[in-house]
């Protein structure tokens, strides 16, 4: 079976992430689907954005959860990253996208895509974030138990187990991901930037990192979503999903390396940032016989 990408922020080492470049290029590279982040804007609106606030992405600041999404569409969210943006992706103003606006553009591709949603928690409105997201593909036409809405296909994902429960009572299984990643530096410094003063963002990571793989390992998440630096410390976990039957997807991939030891463990769906760039590496190694020692999945 051949392995899937999905194209992470859109073709976000090609263009500023999150944009109608980025996921313009990523349709025009052939990835199989697009991964976004969602948060809500002072007004509830679902809008594309990975961090907390606006600060790295825009010439604006504060909190994206302070903004409405008229204040929000007049920032800048293109030029920090120096790359001319062509004509066809449309102007400066433009490239700050809506989870309806992305919608709109995968429906325009006139072909089947996947689209990966990713909730940010924690964040300021709680779960009122996916019921939000959820009500809008509804109002759309969405099909909860196919999860499709048109010719795109919807799987949601998290790093927080209550988020993966919270989808369930409405969600099939298959179409949910459990985000994976070992608790470091960096991801408490995340985690506390949002948290109440004082708060055990390492201790909260810990438990919800046990919690999500529980709910791998159990099934009640279909989708496990490892992030490579997580999957090469844990291989056996990964092969074991495998085994069990669960799709897992990996992130972040870009290098060549990674994608090799994500598929021999039996990955099927790739998150990176360079769409084209992987699917050369991972059709040398689709076509490519096994090596000494070395067994290809059965996929």
């Amino acid at each position: 079976m051949r392995s899937l990408i999905y194209a992470h922020r859109g073709s976000s080492g090609d263009y500023a992430e999150h944009t109608r470049a980025a996921y313009l290029q990523a349709l025009a590279d052939g990835a199989d689907g697009v991964e976004c982040d969602v948060h809500l804007s002072s007004d509830r609106q679902p809008v594309l954005i990975h961090d907390a606030t606006v600060d790295r992405t825009s010439n604006g600041t504060g909190p994206v959860a302070s903004h409405t999404l008229g204040e929000l569409r007049n920032l800048d969210f293109s030029s920090w990253k120096q790359v001319p943006v062509p004509s066809g992706y449309g102007t400066p103003a433009e490239q700050f996208l809506t989870l309806a606006d992305l919608l709109d553009l995968l429906a325009a591709a006139g072909r089947e895509v996947g689209l990966a949603v990713e909730f940010k928690q924690p964040g300021p409105f709680g779960l009122e974030l996916e019921d939000t997201v959820l009500a809008l593909l509804a109002a759309r036409g969405w099909e909860p138990a196919a999860s499709r809405l048109g010719a795109v296909t919807i799987s949601f994902m998290s790093f927080s187990p209550d988020t993966v429960r919270h989808l369930r009572r409405s969600v099939p299984a298959a179409y949910v991901c459990q985000l994976l990643a070992d608790v470091d530096g960096p991801a408490v410094a995340e985690a506390a930037a949002v948290l109440s003063p004082g708060a055990d963002a390492a201790g909260l990571l810990r438990r919800a990192l046990a919690d999500g793989e529980e709910l791998v390992s159990t099934g009640a998440a279909g989708i496990g979503g490892p992030g490579v630096g997580y999957l090469r410390a844990h291989p056996e976990k990964v092969t074991g999903w495998v085994e069990l039957g669960s799709t897992v997807r990996a992130w972040t991939v870009d290098d060549p390396a990674d994608a090799e030891a994500a598929y021999r463990l039996g990955v099927q769906e790739f998150t990176t940032n360079y769409p084209k760039r992987l699917r050369g590496v991972l059709a040398g190694l689709e076509g490519a016989p096994a090596g000494p020692g070395q067994v290809v999945p059965d996929r």
